[in-house]
């Protein structure tokens, strides 16, 4: 589903043309693939053809070849369809998996763009399905889609051709055939499919984000003994993915059955139709034999087309569900090229006010906070402190009244320009698995190593650091799990003193500390007060008391 909860309705041929454009810059290796399936399926078509032109000439029929000419012909098809099919599968496989990697960057960069506001909430299960499976779903499109409905077409016009040059009539039930096989059938599979397989894809989601979330829980699963409930309910998902997947299949197979009974009935309808001008003298013995044969070895590519009608849907399901997030319009959109507003010189919000949806957060705030200032804000859980601090780094766009930074209001500010003159610190620091001096260098890729160290002393973390084997070097494991609360609150504080802004904002900086580092910590903020600009945001008094000033929010208004 769309990060906004709101599934927007595309068409099959929709999704197709959005994902068909993708492919423009690597035009050249598609046409390549055309021309090598094209030439590959016509040396399989005339292999039995030529065959039979062989023994028809042999017993003296006039046909345009010799018996000698054909069997030439005949070895030479038979040694060129390998290397042929092999040069379309390459060509369409090379293709899907350069657009594959291009998708997930696109993917990365919209997810980029929507977070935080619109990712809020959203199912981190769903996300890595969509970002993983989702889009490797997408090669079924590229690789077997796209080249072979052209082949088909073409493939199926010279076919038509060339079983009319024996008599229109038989041209055009061959047409007709191929009509029939390679459209209509995947245009009824594709209707009988229905949502199915959007459900399919939802459901395989949604069990994603299910076990994502029984493993992080794992330990409180294990205290409380909820292992078999949680395993009662990954069952129960996993049966009803299977009886979905079962339906689908069913459909599939129904499909395929179908597709082969029209193709014997066509098959039977050319000999029945090619005996009958036989009588009638309009056609001779070849006219009969070499039709008939040449629609029987004809199906393979639009017998590959009734197939995708239900291999597609699949397909088609998750590239509707990646549209929706490359579609999404993000609440705080990103701005470049808008002029700079210079040093920073304090920050401002004027009568302010914001909700989330229909509830209200922040309603008619003021506050100036002068360059060279530590301001505090206390208040209950809910009052809007924290919605305040997102508003100052633009990650939600303000409703009503205005935010300023360096005298502009934050909307008026380059994107990166207003990242460089603010660092956030929440109480939860997200670390990735990589080592501690990796993870620091987020916020100054090139940090030199007395960089870091000077950033860690400051929070009040390098004395830990160097307890450790590998020091710097240590990893900190999936979400930092390796390390304690305070210890990653900490690490936190360290990025932003290394990142170095004018303005640091801090939401509950020192929630995971004891009483000593808490106290150590402080005193680095006032040592480091000289040039820095400090919003904080505490349930502590004795954090707020390295404020010059305390103002209080309850019911989203400061007092």
């Amino acid at each position: 589903m769309p990060v906004n909860g709101n599934h927007t309705k595309r068409s099959a041929p929709m999704v197709m043309g959005r994902l068909a454009l993708l492919v423009r810059p690597l035009a050249g290796y598609m046409a390549l693939a055309i021309l090598a399936g094209l030439a590959g399926h016509l040396c399989a078509a005339f292999l039995t053809v030529l065959g039979a032109s062989a023994v028809l000439a042999a017993g003296g029929y006039a046909l345009p070849l010799s018996a000698g000419t054909a069997l030439v012909l005949l070895a030479v098809f038979a040694v060129l369809r390998g290397p042929l099919r092999y040069g379309e599968q390459a060509c369409n496989h090379f293709i899907a998996f350069k657009l594959l990697a291009l998708i997930r960057d696109k993917v990365f960069r919209a997810l980029r763009r929507l977070c935080p506001a619109k990712l809020e909430g959203r199912d981190r299960g769903d996300l890595i399905s969509l970002i993983t499976s989702d889009i490797e779903l997408l090669e079924v499109f590229y690789a077997h889609t796209i080249s072979p409905v052209l082949i088909a077409i073409l493939f199926s016009g010279v076919m038509t051709v060339f079983i009319g040059s024996f008599h229109p009539l038989l041209g055009l039930l061959a047409l007709a055939a191929y009509l029939t096989v390679g459209l209509a059938a995947p245009l009824l599979i594709a209707r009988w499919g229905g949502q199915d397989a959007r459900l399919a894809r939802e459901q395989s989601a949604a069990m994603s984000g299910y076990v994502l979330e029984s493993l992080r829980g794992l330990p409180e699963i294990l205290q409380y003994g909820a292992g078999e409930a949680r395993l009662a309910g990954l069952e129960h998902r996993a049966r009803e993915l299977a009886d979905q997947e079962d339906r689908m299949k069913a459909q599939a197979a129904r499909a395929q059955a179908a597709a082969g009974a029209v193709m014997l009935a066509f098959d039977i309808g050319m000999l029945a139709l090619a005996s009958a001008l036989y009588a009638r003298g309009a056609v001779d013995l070849p006219g009969v034999l070499l039709p008939t044969l040449a629609l029987m070895g004809s199906f393979g590519p639009t017998a590959a087309l009734a197939g995708l009608g239900s291999t597609l849907q699949t397909t088609l399901a998750a590239a509707d569900r990646v549209l929706d997030i490359l579609d999404e319009e993000p609440a705080a959109p990103e701005l470049a090229g808008l002029p700079d507003p210079g040093p920073f010189t304090g920050a401002k919000a004027e009568q302010v006010g914001f909700a989330y949806g229909e509830q209200p957060v922040l309603a008619d705030v003021s506050l100036d906070i002068p360059e060279g200032s530590v301001v505090g804000i206390c208040g209950p859980s809910g009052s809007g402190k924290s919605t305040l601090l997102r508003l100052f780094m633009r990650f939600w766009q303000v409703q009503k009244g205005r935010v300023e930074v360096a005298g502009a209001p934050v909307d008026g500010i380059d994107t990166a320009r207003l990242r460089q003159m603010e660092a956030l610190v929440t109480q939860d620091t997200h670390l990735f698995r990589d080592s501690i001096a990796a993870n620091l260098r987020i916020a100054k890729p090139d940090a030199t190593q007395e960089d870091l160290e000077a950033a860690c002393k400051m929070a009040s973390v390098h004395d830990f650091i160097q307890s450790l084997p590998q020091g710097y070097d240590t990893p900190v494991g999936e979400l930092g799990d390796t390390l304690s609360g305070g210890e990653r609150q900490r690490l936190g504080l360290a990025r932003a003193f290394l990142h170095d802004a004018p303005f640091l904002l801090l939401d509950e900086p020192t929630s995971n500390l004891d009483s000593l580092n808490e106290a150590v910590i402080l005193r680095a903020l006032r040592r480091q007060r000289a040039g820095r600009t400090v919003l904080v945001v505490s349930h502590r008094p004795s954090t707020l008391r390295v404020a010059d000033r305390v103002l209080t929010m309850e019911g989203g208004r400061l007092a």
